[in-house]
């Protein structure tokens, strides 16, 4: 049967991220920090996790390895995995990949800590295109290295774009080390194209940089794109890292696992002697990552065309309601990326804004994302259309009241 992706499922009492952990981790903030709304109340557009239910196939999956009663130290003693996980790559992507260059982490964020703190050192430094996920600046934080940014030039169309002078500068510092590189690149959605990704692999390769490649978003992509992974066009290259997971496609980002594909021995051994898990596992994870590889591909093409649906959404009720606002549908993940500052002037908290004054809670501005974020929010549109609609009016009702006020 179809899946009904407008069911509202109810997520408090689950230690969730989403529901419970959003004073913590947008406003630094802990229980004291009171708002007009009740907790309950909030429209949640911010943490990029789903409101819709993993695929049945997965949660089948987790109880027939449940049944088995037995849950002790488990590690990847079997090709089963990796046949299904390679099989998804060549079908989805045209790529693949040697069976022993794949090893294991908890999350992609794990595996970046970790990454760095083999591959740079002291005085050296990372590069990232800005605006970024938070957590490339916290892995640079969490090794005590600087970070530079290379910010992504914007069109007017609201498309942003890989600035190649800028990023060859910063690719030259004779400190630099690593380039933390996302594909598809999260918040602004975009797909980048054969042509980057060869342009920036050029400048990659000339000055001898790691490179780590998240590519959690690959799967996530509106409906006609296709996710060219940065290694099938950096084949022959060794310093080279690819982090991908089904965490992020399938709504299991508590199951805490994700692959890392390691080109380079050395690295890969590396990898493994530093792995705080000592190559454990939980059985679970495995069971669920292997069945969404196996089975949910007609699952993911459904979600794909309603998310499509709700971009579409969106961008039409800008364009009636606020049409100062620029934005561009993504190519890809499920993540709004628009330029509200037109729309309010002056108001420099956007986050703060809006759970004040129009009870959603969302991310954005250049504390949350590294840099060259200011004046954007980042809406979450993984959930039923009719909260995103409330969101939406919400959102609307409240920059109407401030400019009236």
């Amino acid at each position: 049967m179809p899946t009904n992706f407008d069911e509202i499922i109810d997520r408090r009492h689950t230690n969730a991220l989403n529901t419970d952990g959003f004073r913590g981790y947008i406003f630094h903030a802990g229980p004291e920090k009171k708002f007009p709304f009740k907790d309950e109340e909030f429209v949640r557009m911010w943490v990029a996790d789903m409101e819709f239910a993993t695929p049945p196939e997965i949660c089948q999956a987790i109880k027939d390895r449940v049944d088995r009663r037995i849950f002790g130290y488990s590690a990847m003693f079997t090709g089963d995995y990796y046949k299904a996980f390679s099989a998804w790559c060549k079908e989805r992507y045209d790529w693949g990949f040697p069976q022993e260059q794949l090893v294991f982490s908890p999350g992609i964020i794990p595996a970046l800590y970790q990454l760095a703190e083999l591959l740079v050192g002291k005085g050296e430094k990372i590069i990232t295109p800005t605006p970024a996920y938070g957590y490339f600046l916290h892995t640079a934080e969490y090794n005590a290295v600087e970070l530079l940014s290379s910010p992504l030039k914007k069109d007017g169309d609201g498309v942003f774009r890989l600035d190649l002078e800028d990023f060859e500068r910063k690719c030259a510092d004779p400190q630099a080390k690593l380039v933390i590189w996302c594909n598809p690149h999260n918040p602004t959605g975009r797909v980048w194209t054969e042509e980057e990704l060869k342009a920036a692999g050029a400048i990659i390769e000339k000055y001898r940089l790691w490179v780590i490649s998240d590519e959690i978003h690959c799967d996530l992509l509106r409906l006609g794109k296709r996710h060219i992974p940065l290694a099938k066009v950096m084949p022959d290259y060794p310093r080279l890292i690819t982090c991908m997971s089904a965490s992020k496609t399938f709504n299991m980002a508590g199951l805490m696992f994700s692959d890392v594909i390691i080109r380079d021995e050395a690295t890969r051994r590396a990898f493994q002697d530093r792995d705080k898990t000592v190559g454990f596992i939980n059985p679970l994870s495995v069971a669920a990552h292997q069945a969404a590889y196996e089975k949910c591909g007609p699952w993911l093409e459904e979600l794909r065309a309603y998310l499509d649906e709700n971009f579409r959404f969106v961008r039409d009720f800008l364009a009636e309601y606020l049409p100062e606002a620029v934005f561009t549908m993504p190519e890809a993940t499920y993540l709004a990326w628009v330029n509200i500052a037109p729309c309010l002037p002056g108001v420099e908290d956007l986050p703060d804004f809006f759970a004040n004054k129009a009870g959603v809670l969302l991310e954005g501005g250049d504390e949350l994302f590294v840099g060259n974020a200011k004046g954007y929010i980042r809406l979450n549109l993984a959930m039923p259309r009719s909260i995103i609609q409330t969101g939406m009016e919400r959102i609307r009702d409240s920059i109407r009241q401030y400019r009236e006020s």
